[in-house]
């Protein structure tokens, strides 16, 4: 059966599952919607590039063995952007970055996490965002009480795919990698978590086309609750 009729079976008898954070828990385009009238009719385009241009800072810094941390390429990537859209004032460079330090969580979240700590599953976070942008997140979303890890790349000055990311995990949890499921609404993500060992399951949220072919996700789920129906 090929990835994308693949359907999660309850019941799986995961040890834990781990969430990336930024486009699988939270939503990266909230930022800008919340100024979407003062961003005017080029907002799309301005929060598509400034994701972009985020994770790929994130990459050309792994390669080149010059880490700098989340929330510093979040905002060189702003700072892009707003070149790139002279027209929109750069007078909201700070209310953008404080919105994105406090991004809307994707509505079913809550539910579903509820629902796999009922089944005695441990739930964890392994994102590139900084300790300080994870606990503004969470803290805004209200979804505290529902995670009991949250592991940061940043202790390890590299970004995933880099399997020492992946590795945060087993070495953390103490768990193998086939006792965790893995949820990334972001292909490449998940791309390096399967290369890794974990069991994956892509959120892909936009119907976006499949890649990474010899890399493919254990399911692909249009958003989180495929983890629990």
């Amino acid at each position: 059966m090929s990835a994308p009729e693949r359907e999660h079976t309850e019941g799986a008898g995961f040890a834990a599952y781990v969430f990336d954070a930024y486009g699988t828990l939270f939503d990266v385009h909230s930022a800008v919607r919340r100024h979407q009238q003062a961003l005017g009719a080029h907002h799309q385009a301005f929060s598509d590039l400034w994701r972009t241009k985020q994770l790929e800072y994130t990459w050309v810094r792994s390669l080149a063995g010059q880490y700098r941390d989340f929330a510093a390429l979040t905002e060189d990537a702003l700072d892009h952007c707003l070149a790139r859209f002279p027209q929109i004032d750069r007078g909201l460079k700070a209310d953008l970055l404080h919105a994105y330090r406090r991004l809307d969580c994707f509505a079913e979240v809550p539910e579903v996490l509820t629902r796999l700590r009922a089944r005695g599953a441990r739930i964890a976070i392994l994102s590139n965002g900084t300790p300080a942008m994870l606990e503004d997140a969470i803290a805004a979303a209200g979804i505290g009480s529902l995670i009991d890890d949250v592991f940061s790349v940043d202790a390890l000055k590299i970004y995933k795919t880099a399997p020492a990311a992946y590795a945060l995990l087993t070495d953390r949890l103490g768990l193998a990698p086939d006792e965790i499921a893995f949820q990334s609404s972001n292909r490449w993500d998940i791309a390096g978590a399967k290369a890794f060992g974990f069991t994956c399951h892509w959120i892909n949220r936009s119907g976006a086309p499949d890649e990474y072919a010899d890399l493919a996700p254990d399911a692909i789920l249009p958003t989180l609750k495929g983890l629990t129906t």
